[in-house]
């Protein structure tokens, strides 16, 4: 139960006052109106809730009828009927309903979470695809850029001006591009399959190669005291600990007399009786002990709810000097990339012959190599920040 309560948690922490991002919108609504999953898991809900409300009416009331024949004849046959209803102390039927209402809640909160925990793992897909159109899209440059060499070092050869072994590395090049090219294109293909198994088998078209502009609240803590106090898991785990306190009152109930009344006839020979009948239970053994589990299952309850609360606080506050991090780093070097790129430079000296092909070709290396940093940098971020804003889903 811990556990479980826990993860509700980490999946329904959210940012309030950040958009989601458009981008995300039509994917996520898609996947909401064709998941088979959320289907079934709907469904799943509405019959826990309907199973919260069996239980807690009156027990159907009990009809006897006895057929006497006597001995000897002459004392002739009697025939009884009696219509019995049984019932607990009146208070327990009080208590049975606001679980049932409790626990119909509940049901609810936790579809939520399942319903939270697939939208965020779509998105976190589409992130990684935008990452991965990124790069498609950076080696559809770097693949043109890859074949002007190897073309231009053949005309090198051809001219006497280049050897063979400049030419092969050229290709060599071109070739470990369109693998890595390749590759990526494998990827997207990947991903966009999972998102069309979340849609229940439908296509999902997700070109975007940009992320969304988003910010991070200015003060964590001001922040926390508001997702704390709108957090639907906290409403879930305050309401499981209202679920036990009021155990605890039904138990109570339980453990009082439980009466039963009806109407009784009896016709024998000649004669008939009939009349009211009333019995009472005395509570001695049946729930001995009820009471006391039921009550350390409340304290129980509580030293997890302080827990949760704990570990709910740490996370987000990790998540979000991460996030804080990421987004820096991704911006300085986003930065530093533009300012200092040296890509249209690095061509014009290669074009004039000012530097050889080994030292384009490594110079070149390093330039990508920050580029790939750079766009890991903003998914990690995006990734982490997903985690944030999950309640917004």
């Amino acid at each position: 139960m811990k556990n479980l309560i826990i993860g509700i948690l980490l999946i329904l922490a959210g940012f309030s006052a950040t958009a989601r991002g458009g981008e995300y919108d039509s994917v996520l609504r898609q996947i909401e109106e064709n998941s088979t999953t959320l289907a079934a898991l709907r469904k799943q809900m509405e019959a826990e809730q309907l199973g919260s409300r069996t239980g807690i009416y009156l027990a159907d009331p009990e009809l006897e009828f006895n057929y006497l024949w006597g001995r000897p004849a002459v004392i002739g046959n009697r025939a009884d009927i009696a219509v019995t209803q049984s019932f607990d102390f009146p208070t327990a039927y009080a208590h049975r309903g606001k679980i049932a209402d409790l626990q119909h809640a509940n049901a609810e909160l936790a579809y939520k979470a399942e319903r939270l925990n697939l939208l965020l793992s779509a998105k976190q897909i589409c992130i990684d695809l935008i990452y991965h159109n990124a790069l498609a899209k950076e080696y559809a440059v770097r693949l043109q850029n890859a074949a002007r060499i190897a073309e231009a070092m053949q005309f090198r050869f051809d001219k006497g001006d280049a050897n063979i072994l400049e030419v092969n590395r050229a290709k060599l090049n071109l070739v470990t591009v369109q693998t890595e090219a390749a590759n990526i294109e494998a990827e997207r293909t990947s991903l966009l399959t999972e998102l069309k198994a979340m849609n229940g088998g439908k296509d999902i078209d997700f070109a975007e190669n940009v992320y969304p502009a988003r910010a991070l609240p200015a003060n964590f803590e001001d922040w926390y005291a508001q997702a704390e106090a709108g957090s639907p898991a906290l409403q879930y785990l305050n309401g499981q600990i209202e679920i036990e306190r009021r155990q605890v009152k039904l138990n109570r109930a339980l453990d009082l007399p439980k009466f039963s009344a009806g109407y009784m006839s009896e016709r024998g020979d000649g004669e008939r009786f009939h009349g009211m009948t009333f019995s009472v239970s005395i509570p001695l053994w049946e729930n001995r002990n009820r009471v006391r589990q039921a009550a350390a299952q409340v304290q129980a309850a509580g030293f997890v709810l302080r827990d949760s609360k704990a570990q709910f606080y740490n996370r987000l506050q990790a998540l979000y000097v991460k996030a804080a991090a990421l987004q820096k780093n991704a911006q300085t070097a986003r930065q530093a990339l533009s300012a200092y790129g040296s890509e249209a430079l690095l061509k014009k000296a290669f074009d004039a012959g000012e530097i050889s092909l080994i030292e384009y070709l490594l110079e070149i290396e390093y330039y990508y190599t920050v580029i790939d940093k750079v766009l890991e940098a903003e998914r990690d971020f995006e990734l982490t920040a997903a985690e944030l804003q999950a309640v917004e889903m």
